[in-house]
Parts: C-alpha cells; sequence; structure tokens
C-alpha cells in the first residue's frame, strides 16, 4: 500500500462552492476513485489550505492515475473544482495538487504496549 499526502490553496471566494460540493461527492467520481485502486480518501481544511490523504493499493500507479483523468465524470467533477483551488508554485508538471513527502509514520510493528 503507498499513502500519499498532498495540499493546495482553496481560493477563498470559492470556499463555499468548494465545501458544497464535497458535502455530496457525484457516485461516479468516487466509483472512478475506488475502481483505481484508491482507499481511505480524506480532504481536510486548515484556513484557505486543503489536505488530502490517500492510500493507495493497486500495482500500476500511474496506470490508474490515468484511468482516473480519462473518466468523463471526474472530467466534468474537475471543470467545477479546479476554479476553486490555487495551486502551490512547486507543485510540478501537470499537476494541480502538490504531493508531500512523507517524514514519519507510526505502523502497528511500532506498538509496545500490546
Amino acid at each position: 500500500m503507498k499513502r500519499i499526502a498532498q495540499t493546495i490553496k482553496l481560493r477563498p471566494e470559492h470556499r463555499e462552492e468548494y465545501l458544497r460540493l464535497h458535502s455530496a461527492v457525484w457516485p461516479g467520481v468516487e466509483a472512478a476513485l475506488l475502481r483505481a485502486n484508491i482507499r481511505n480518501y480524506s480532504i481536510y481544511l486548515h484556513g484557505d489550505v486543503l489536505f488530502a490523504y490517500l492510500e493507495y493499493i493497486g500495482e500500476d500507479f500511474e496506470a490508474d492515475m490515468a484511468s482516473i483523468e480519462a473518466d468523463p465524470e471526474t472530467q466534468r467533477w474537475w471543470t467545477l473544482t479546479d476554479p476553486c483551488q490555487e495551486p502551490f508554485p512547486d507543485r510540478g508538471e501537470g499537476r494541480q495538487w502538490t504531493e508531500l513527502p512523507e517524514v514519519w509514520h507510526l505502523s502497528p510493528s511500532d506498538d509496545t504496549t500490546a
């Protein structure tokens, strides 16, 4: 399993729209994510910064991400959500969200109380 953390700015003038959209994410968008082996996907908000966490359980990350990008319903979803977001300058080529490096993780084997 691959854990992924990402961040992006939320445009303050689009805050309510973004929150409204995410109060009822389209079932087709969720289905595309699940088909692409994405699990435990959450988005958090702090001020005007969005933070996302997801887990990837597949074998071919690039192919699965391409399947999400090719999904027509996800593309329509992004026409609504992308204008609400402001990418950080260091996001990388062709990316909307900036991927964050993991610096620490507590795994079950770290539990010394068991």
